[in-house]
Formats: C-alpha cells, sequence, structure tokens
C-alpha cells in the first residue's frame, strides 16, 4: 500500500546547497514528490514541530536554528514510506548514522544534521499540516 510522510530540509543543507543532491538521493529511492513546500517558519509553527522536546535543554536551541533560513517540506509517497524514509536518513547524530545514509554523508552535528522525518503516522498527520495546511489523507 503507497503510504506519505513528511521531509524538511533544514536551513542547514539550504544554506550549504545540498537540497538537489538531497531531493535525487529521495527519488533514487523510489519516493514520488506529491507536493513540496518552502517555508519560513514562525516562532510559533517552529515549536509545534518541536513539541515533543519541550522543557528539554535544547528545545529553544533547536526551535531558533530551525528559523535560520527556510525550510523545505517534501510530501512524499511511496509502499513504506515512513520506515523506509527514516531508514536512508540514518540516525540523528550524523556520526552514528549509517555510511551512505544523508544525514551521515551531509549532517554536520546533532542539531545540523541537513534534514527532519515524521518518525510515525501520528507524527506525520500533526507535522504535515504545518507545511500543507489543507492536507488531506
Amino acid at each position: 500500500m503507497i503510504e506519505q510522510t513528511l521531509l524538511l530540509i533544514k536551513p542547514d543543507a539550504f544554506k550549504r546547497r545540498l537540497v538537489g543532491k538531497i531531493i535525487t538521493q529521495i527519488e533514487q529511492e523510489g519516493f514520488n514528490i506529491a507536493e513540496i513546500s518552502l517555508k519560513s517558519l514562525t516562532q510559533e509553527e517552529a515549536e509545534a514541530l518541536y513539541e515533543v522536546h519541550r522543557g528539554k535543554d535544547f528545545f529553544e536551541p533547536l526551535v531558533s536554528f530551525i528559523r535560520e533560513a527556510p525550510v523545505i517540506a517534501l510530501l512524499l509517497e511511496r509502499k513504506g514510506a515512513i520506515g523506509h524514509l527514516r531508514k536512508i536518513i540514518g540516525k540523528t547524530n550524523p556520526d552514528e548514522a549509517a555510511p551512505q545514509t544523508i544525514r551521515a554523508l551531509y549532517g554536520t552535528s546533532i542539531r545540523r544534521n541537513v534534514v527532519h522525518a515524521a518518525e510515525s503516522r501520528e507524527a506525520f498527520e500533526k507535522e504535515v499540516r504545518i507545511f500543507f495546511p489543507d492536507f488531506k489523507p
């Protein structure tokens, strides 16, 4: 069954001109780009995106970082989209990510790891509305 997921290309990738390389890798993995959006997040949107981390010491720096430059949001489709995307982006810490994953190739730190992807169906349904308010599953 075709599933949808959300990929965010973060400000560090945008600033370093890695967008094309990341999108190429995603397409080579069989993902279809259903929608794409370039968005500068408000404080409220950034806080909503990282709500699960509220109260942690890295929450404010994370919110500040995601607002440094525009974010490119991609609504992706393919069979097993959520799990497969999580596999090809790699672990949050680029130093721990498997070789050839997006974060291993382009990430420079645990925060500046170039991409964010929904971790679950529930996270996807919440996060997608920040970038695609008219989204209907």
